[in-house]
């Protein structure tokens, strides 16, 4: 007999046309391989109650538990409670608690509740009712067969904290496996494949961990996987640093780290501060630098210059030079950075001067053409060449993602690292 598994039902017609990415289906994916119960399927359906009620007779005999989000709203689209009492054959009751706890959310916040929410304290005469602390539509749960299904509002402020009460706690009873252990290690200015065959002994299919790469806004990681207890923590730890071995200096943290993270350590560290300077980026790398938390420590500030006009007056770029090189210049990304450093009184600055496209390329400077300075009071300033494929987007992205990359370069005393998309003289 095979081991439980688990299915992932997305409910609404604005993930079906596309017009809202579904993340419920992979975070509730990863949380249940946590606790060793693996999905089999994931499947988005529209908000129709004939189809969703199939999807739930379907899965509940392939899987162990069915977990279904979305569709618990008091609106005459919210249909996962008569398509789960019509999969179940059973009939819709109202719940006293559940019209309490209803009545109750609006009585606390001074609002009169409209009549439709009553319809978010129905369930099938044998579900359960799960407690919603952050919002009027409970959760539901019934048993089927060997199984259970379980259905939970769509709002991930709602959902996830009601997945880890309620949910988890039943996957684990349910799962027959040893907890799968994961950890990821991120990289950023190499090619996918050059990293990988750093590492290719490593990615054999029959090793333990298993260990895989996906690239991702330029970057590369390596996603480590194994079961068991303590004993899998220690084979995930020492295999990670061997990667990390491997991929340095590209190598900037795990899991939830990001470069702009890695870059504040530094930072901090070394006791620097940083402002920037951005044309063609027009504020990304400020944005990214101040996502991660205790920016204000280190980060002073920056401007955005994206006209040449802006560039002379607020940052002293000689109009001469302008005319000379051009915007989009080594000479320019160097000014930038420099003066930036000198009118913020920070000890470091990056700069980004660029062709992010469609238009607006040359023959010398095409589409993706893009100048990052990097400047600090210890060793001046350095400048280099890029040229970025993909969209207007992409190139924005990536060009602020290199800046911060250069700068941690040189706080390792690395500057002479070359870096993905670099044009070396």
């Amino acid at each position: 007999m095979s081991p439980p598994r688990a299915a992932v039902v997305s409910i609404g017609d604005e993930l079906v046309l596309g017009q809202t990415l579904d993340r419920h289906g992979a975070w509730i994916s990863d949380r249940l391989l946590s606790v060793g119960l693996e999905t089999v399927e994931h499947r988005t359906v529209a908000d129709d109650g004939h189809a969703i009620a199939a999807a739930f007779r379907e899965l509940r005999d392939r899987a162990a538990l069915v977990v279904a989000t979305g569709g618990l709203g008091p609106t005459k689209d919210d249909l996962t409670r008569e398509a789960l009492a019509a999969a179940t054959g059973d009939r819709l009751v109202e719940d006293a608690a559940a019209r309490q706890a209803i009545e109750a959310w609006f009585a606390s916040r001074g609002r009169t509740m409209p009549a439709s929410n009553l319809s978010q304290a129905r369930r099938p005469f044998l579900a359960s009712v799960l407690a919603n602390g952050h919002g009027t539509a409970p959760g539901l749960r019934v048993r089927c067969g060997d199984g259970w299904i379980v259905c939970l509002p769509g709002p991930p402020r709602e959902m996830q904290p009601m997945f880890e009460r309620e949910v988890l706690p039943l996957a684990a009873e349910l799962a027959t496996a040893a907890p799968v252990r994961t950890l990821v290690v991120h990289s950023f200015g190499e090619g996918e494949s050059r990293l990988a065959e750093r590492i290719a002994e490593l990615m054999d299919r029959d090793r333990d961990p298993s260990v895989g790469t996906t690239a991702s806004a330029g970057g590369v990681s390596a996603r480590l996987r194994t079961r068991g207890g303590a004993e899998a923590v220690d084979r995930l730890e020492r295999a990670a640093r061997e990667i990390e071995s491997r991929w340095a200096p590209y190598v900037f943290g795990r899991g939830e780290a990001t470069l702009a993270m890695a870059v504040g350590e530094l930072l901090v560290e070394q006791g620097l501060t940083l402002s920037v300077a951005e044309s063609c980026t027009a504020g990304m790398l400020g944005e990214m630098i101040v996502s991660a938390s205790g920016a204000s420590r280190y980060f002073a500030g920056g401007w955005q210059v994206y006209s040449n006009e802006l560039k002379h007056a607020l940052l002293g770029v000689p109009q001469e030079m302008l005319a000379e090189h051009g915007a989009v210049s080594a000479a320019v990304a160097e000014v930038l950075a420099r003066e930036a450093a000198t009118r913020s009184g920070t000890t470091c600055a990056l700069s980004i001067t660029g062709i992010a496209g469609p238009g607006g390329g040359t023959p010398t400077k095409p589409v993706g053409t893009v100048f990052v300075g990097c400047f600090d009071r210890r060793r001046g300033g350095s400048t280099r060449r890029f040229l970025i494929p993909g969209d207007r987007e992409v190139v924005r992205d990536r060009s602020a993602r290199l800046a911060l990359m250069m700068l941690r370069l040189r706080l390792m005393d690395l500057d002479e690292t070359p870096l993905l998309w670099e044009v070396r003289p």
